[in-house]
């Protein structure tokens, strides 16, 4: 089954009227990431990312993620054990890992796992909620356009994209603790539900690229590579 979602305008809602209200949102605790990431990811899906830089509230709601396991998992930050780079991962759960990929873009990951133990969820789409002009700005495109259909998706669509657009960097934010407001950066839950899950290998690797390590939300059009892959499954 193909998921039926496409990256035409016309299936991405207009967000000139919306209004998200975010008083009383309270940040998913560290105890939430301590499972498995491949039990956590599917609940992550709906909750909302969260970034303050001053006075610019930027807000989105997950819809796309990857599992990164470790000693396991070739294409795993942490399959090589404890480095100086990757050390994030094996601390807290609930902390921003963040690399540099190609030396080009930034990547925003979560640590899941007790203490000690390596495991993430990367982020890799968002649907933009607040904050639109300022995403854009970051991203380098028109702010009088960041609410039209057209511009939205080219906000937070992709793991490089989002990182821009809620101006992410490892300099700054690399164990950065999320399951607090107080770091600018952390994710809440609105009470969104989910109707369904779709998971498929993930997108872009070699090694262990077989693992049906990626969870996207079915229908949702701000859902990265569709083009490239197809369902492998539904939860």
């Amino acid at each position: 089954m193909r998921n039926s979602a496409t990256n035409s305008a016309r299936n991405i809602p207009n967000y000139a009227n919306k209004l998200l209200d975010l008083a009383g949102l309270t940040p998913l605790p560290a105890q939430f990431y301590i499972p498995d990431p491949r039990e956590i990811a599917p609940k992550l899906l709906g909750k909302i990312l969260l970034r303050r830089k001053g006075r610019s509230l930027r807000t989105g709601r997950i819809v796309e993620l990857e599992v990164y396991l470790g000693a396991d998992d070739a294409a795993a930050h942490a399959a090589a054990g404890l480095t100086q780079r990757n050390s994030v991962l094996f601390g807290p759960p609930g902390r921003a890992y963040v690399y540099l990929t190609y030396g080009l873009h930034y990547c925003l990951n979560i640590s899941c796992m007790p203490e000690g133990q390596a495991g993430s969820v990367l982020f890799r789409a968002l649907e933009p909620l607040a904050g639109f002009s300022a995403m854009a700005k970051a991203r380098g495109l028109a702010s009088t356009t960041a609410k039209e259909p057209q511009t939205l998706r080219l906000l937070t669509s992709g793991p490089a994209r989002l990182c821009q657009a809620l101006e992410i960097t490892r300099e700054q934010d690399n164990n950065r603790d999320m399951t607090s407001p107080d770091s600018g950066l952390w994710i809440a839950d609105d009470g969104y539900k989910v109707k369904k899950v779709v998971i498929t290998p993930r997108i872009g690797i070699t090694r262990s690229a077989e693992l049906p390590l990626r969870y996207y939300i079915e229908g949702n059009p701000f859902v990265s590579g569709m083009k490239k892959i197809r369902n492998s499954g539904s939860v």
